[in-house]
């Protein structure tokens, strides 16, 4: 039964860990203007990375790996590629270009979900196709044990439990049934428990969450690769996974340990994308970009403090030094005293 259905009544609460989850990330989303302001060559450094991290990454996850010395050429160039892996790969990269350069207008649609499998597939007889044979989800063990993780949507019932799963989710973000982010994780879960595809379901669903991530304004995977942040930590998203999906089918499944994952994974982002930035704008003239920048947030009088708050990596001395700048020009004005004196910006601004 798909877990998005169960929330179409609101009679559910949230846990406390997801409501941390979402309270720090509102605040990283906050911030996220800020740190996109800063040097121009850093962030281009940090996206160009990301890419070859995520479409690397995404794709050893199933297994699929290509030469180590190939990689910047597979991803970025044009040459003849060798096999049907580094197919995958560029593909992948192309499916990031797509959602990197028009996610905010790309829907989550069923045509949608047909072009991301299509192009992270390459050549493959079924690119951008239902699977057409039924099959479950199998484990494997090194002494050549096997068992079943979770059995799917049979082949018949996929088409229709699609669409109705692309329904719900059209309805749970119009009605506003959960926080968007609880609703994106649902949606992947999901997905993943439908197995629509013979093959690459996992990159399609990590490719949705992107999309879904930048439709809502969450934009951290432009810089930090959440594909390499999910396989470093690869045995908890299985782990979640499965603990998530026991149940599904009868409706008894409890969302809960992949919601907090996923979101888990974006926090963790959001950390390295400032940790990164923070390690590297060291300039004079960055960090006063920066305070400039989140005192354009105040339209009334703000503290010292405050600006500290909005300019990770900003120490209180070089605020200070800034604000004095600022005051013998004037276009600020200092209301009061003492450390917690507030400030205002004037008509020179």
């Amino acid at each position: 039964m798909l877990t998005l259905s169960r929330f179409s009544s609101k009679t559910f609460s949230i846990p406390t860990m997801t409501s941390w989850y979402l309270s720090d990330l509102g605040e990283a989303k906050g911030r996220q203007e800020l740190f996109t302001k800063q040097s121009p060559q850093k962030l281009k450094a940090l996206r160009e990375h990301a890419i070859i991290e995520s479409a690397v990454s995404s794709n050893r996850i199933e297994g699929v790996q290509i030469d180590q010395k190939r990689v910047a050429t597979v991803v970025f160039g044009k040459s003849h590629l060798k096999d049907r892996d580094e197919e995958e790969v560029r593909g992948y990269r192309q499916a990031l270009k797509w959602i990197h350069e028009e996610g905010k207008d790309i829907p989550v649609s069923e045509k949608t979900i047909l072009t991301l499998h299509r192009m992270t597939r390459g050549q493959i007889w079924d690119a951008g196709k239902y699977k057409e044979k039924d099959g479950d989800i199998i484990e494997k063990y090194p002494d050549g044990r096997h068992r079943v993780r979770f059995k799917t949507v049979s082949a018949k019932k996929t088409p229709t439990e699609m669409k109705e799963l692309i329904q719900l989710n059209d309805e749970c973000f119009k009605e506003k049934w959960v926080q968007p982010l609880i609703a994106t994780a649902l949606f992947n879960l999901d997905f993943l428990c439908v197995h629509p595809f013979r093959d690459g379901n996992g990159r399609v669903s990590r490719l949705l969450f992107l999309l879904q991530c930048h439709r809502l304004g969450y934009e951290v995977g432009r810089f930090i690769s959440l594909e390499r942040l999910i396989e470093e930590n690869k045995e908890r998203y299985y782990e979640t996974l499965e603990q998530s999906s026991q149940g599904w089918h009868e409706g008894k499944q409890d969302p809960w340990p992949f919601v907090n994952y996923m979101l888990f994974i974006l926090k963790a982002a959001y950390q390295e994308f400032e940790s990164r930035l923070e390690a590297t704008s060291g300039s004079k003239g960055d960090k006063t970009e920066l305070v400039l920048s989140a005192m354009t947030r105040y339209s009334g009088p703000f503290r010292v403090s405050e600006l500290q708050k909005d300019c990770p990596g900003v120490g209180v001395d070089m605020i200070r030094k800034v604000l004095k700048d600022l005051k013998a020009q004037g276009r600020v004005d200092c209301l009061s005293r003492g450390k917690n004196a507030q400030w205002k910006r004037t008509k020179k601004w």
